[in-house]
């Protein structure tokens, strides 16, 4: 049996409703790890995992991906004694050894006062014992290479950064709050860098979010909609599982092609497909929109085109890339696994329909005359009632709290018809 000490982070801030989080963390966690045959204990803002030797990858696994930790570590534990404490340091610090360490320290944090040694106590006979027992290694108490964390609870736990996870994205523990502890949010998704990292990040605020994907077929390939889905699949994983929704949207975009000025296309198709997102996003009972604009990257993102684009919604519009330049999303794409699929060469919809001069600073009140004209309603209506849904990145063969029932198998997809919700009193049909 391996135990795994997890650190939270944010939740440590939460005062009375702290309780309320850790509930939530705990649920996902067991939910990701669910018929492995790992426990889970939790004491004084700490989460103990203890997972079988068979279930330690799918275990390590699924750290990786925890939202709401600030980080996790593989933890000797021993019994409350001085002299069992500094045999498991000495090993710890042999460890570190074999791993190509040379400096350390040693911490130590004691909540049960029996103990012996106070903290300063544990720190000078760890310290002195692993110098000792470990000739290649050399104290450094400003910079060490790792650290070595005593914690004397109900039980003596002994970890370092060996096998532990660097905090933060980008590292194996990720920061942020439990899914799902934060309500819900529809994410308008496509195939490139911006939208998914703008996922991952509300997800790393706690949403849970469903994603939608306006599809051109036969003007993208169905390599473009595969690249979508594997990336849905892929924060997913950090998501709990993720409904994306498939909507073909070529009618809506060969009228704009037809009736608006050719400047206006790009502004108009957005407009569009938050027009139509929202309305998917009612029916979810999703409380936002999240999109992956930066200010002024392209000419759709202007602040003038984007009064434009959220004009037609009243829910509020998430951009939590807003003042995020692309070499800042590049590293965020690049840390959370996205970014090799999102340069995949399979273009989308709003690529493929880009005018050479596309307005810069749009007027709101000529974007909506001019959307007016297009009589969109029941194209929008029609493209709804025939959308798809895609599973993407659930936990093994597990259904998520409120989030419906899921394939067998993480990363594997199965299509289907849009469930029951209702929008403007129609029901959804299957495709």
């Amino acid at each position: 049996m391996t135990t795994y000490l997890l650190k939270p982070g944010e939740l440590t801030l939460k005062g009375g409703n702290r309780e309320s989080f850790e509930r939530i963390l705990k649920r996902n966690l067991l939910a990701l790890l669910r018929g492995s045959g790992v426990s889970v204990e939790t004491a004084n803002g700490r989460f103990f995992v203890h997972a079988p030797e068979e279930a330690r990858s799918r275990t390590e696994d699924a750290l990786d991906h925890l939202l709401g930790i600030a980080g996790w570590a593989k933890s000797r534990v021993c019994g409350k004694t001085p002299a069992a404490v500094l045999e498991a340091c000495i090993a710890e610090g042999q460890a570190l050894f074999e791993a190509g360490i040379r400096t350390f320290k040693i911490e130590a944090r004691r909540t049960d006062k029996s103990f012996p040694l106070d903290s300063y106590g544990i720190r000078r006979e760890a310290g002195a014992a692993v110098l000792e027992a470990v000739p290649g290694l050399a104290v450094d108490v400003h910079k060490p290479q790792r650290i070595i964390d005593v914690e004397i609870r109900e039980k003596a736990y002994i970890y370092s950064a060996a096998g532990s996870s660097p905090e933060g994205p980008g590292g194996r523990g990720r920061r942020g709050l439990p899914v799902g502890s934060a309500g819900r949010g529809l994410l308008l998704l496509s195939g490139g860098i911006d939208s998914p990292a703008a996922g991952y990040l509300m997800a790393s605020r706690g949403m849970k979010i469903d994603a939608v994907y306006f599809h051109a077929y036969p003007y993208t390939s169905d390599e473009a909609r595969r690249k979508v889905v594997s990336l849905a699949g892929i924060i997913g994983h950090y998501a709990l599982g993720i409904r994306l929704y498939i909507i073909n949207f070529t009618p809506v975009q060969m009228r704009i092609r037809e009736r608006a000025p050719l400047e206006w296309t790009t502004v108009l198709l957005r407009m569009a497909m938050m027009d139509c997102a929202e309305r998917l996003a009612r029916s979810r009972h999703d409380k936002c929109l999240i999109s992956g604009e930066s200010l002024s990257q392209v000419a759709s993102q202007t602040i003038e085109n984007i009064g434009c684009t959220e004009s037609r919604v009243t829910l509020p519009v998430l951009r939590p890339l807003i003042g995020i330049d692309k070499e800042g999303i590049i590293k965020i794409a690049v840390s959370i696994g996205t970014y090799e699929t999102s340069i995949l060469p399979y273009q989308d919809c709003c690529v493929l329909f880009s005018p050479l001069h596309p307005i810069l600073r749009g007027s709101i009140e000529e974007a909506n005359r001019l959307y007016e004209k297009l009589a969109l309603e029941d194209l929008i209506r029609r493209a709804l009632e025939e959308a798809a849904v895609e599973k993407c990145g659930y936990p093994e063969g597990q259904a998520i709290p409120g989030a419906g029932s899921t394939q067998s198998g993480p990363g594997l997809n199965v299509q289907e018809g849009i469930p029951p919700p209702q929008w403007e009193g129609r029901p959804c049909q299957s495709r």
